[in-house]
């Protein structure tokens, strides 16, 4: 299965991001290495081709798959990288025993939470890329459904629904000593306020978690 033509990755640069949580009032900077992201989150129609399954409450092609967990994006990303014959990103243990990153793997795999808000502001410094009108999907205005990917206006790096319509799971454990393994939410969903989509909010949820208005796109490293 080709990827490329369903779910298209676009290359980003080197760089270095300022992340922030309100609720520690912690402030930190993380250096990356150049990495490859969905331009879209996964859709249902890409997830049913690898999976063969339909988990989302509200079916269609093109819209996002929701109702998956962190662990079902991570078996997701491991299973299209077998499919296209690239090495698996993830060593997977019992839930029980988490998951190990193999990081020199040229596999699909879940953006960390750094790279995810590295994307979404694209050179930005505001609280959002644009108008939220104009690039997401929210309570405001997605009439409290889900909605087609790539509906609305892409950030300038050409990243579309990076605010708005599902939030996407991220490779990061949120605070593992308050909330075990506990992992990141970024990006706000179709039914949440517009305090709720802005590149720095950052959510966490059991990573057996599944609604529906949370999804996930795909990363892929740079090898060297």
């Amino acid at each position: 299965m080709d990827m490329s033509a369903r779910n298209p990755l676009i290359a980003v640069q080197a760089g270095q991001v300022a992340l922030s949580d309100r609720r520690t009032q912690r402030n930190w900077r993380v250096d990356l290495a150049p990495y490859k992201l969905g331009v879209f989150p996964i859709t249902q129609a890409v997830f049913a081709d690898v999976t063969g399954q339909w988990p989302s409450a509200v079916q269609g092609d093109a819209l996002p798959v929701e109702g998956v967990s962190w662990w079902d994006a991570v078996r997701f990303c491991n299973s299209l990288s077998q499919l296209e014959g690239l090495a698996p990103a993830y060593r997977l243990h019992a839930e029980a025993e988490g998951v190990d990153w193999d990081a020199s793997a040229d596999g699909y795999r879940l953006p960390t939470e750094a790279e995810w808000e590295y994307a979404c502001r694209a050179g930005t410094t505001g609280p959002r890329y644009g108008p939220l009108d104009e690039i997401a999907w929210y309570r405001g205005n997605s009439d409290e459904r889900i909605h087609d990917v790539g509906g609305k206006v892409p950030n300038p790096w050409g990243f579309y629904d990076m605010l708005g319509n599902v939030w996407d799971w991220c490779w990061d454990v949120y605070d593992a000593e308050v909330y075990g393994s506990y992992r990141v939410l970024r990006g706000g969903g179709w039914f949440d306020e517009h305090w709720s989509c802005r590149a720095s909010e950052r959510r966490r949820s059991h990573p057996t978690f599944q609604v529906d208005d949370v999804g996930f796109r795909v990363a892929r490293s740079v090898m060297s």
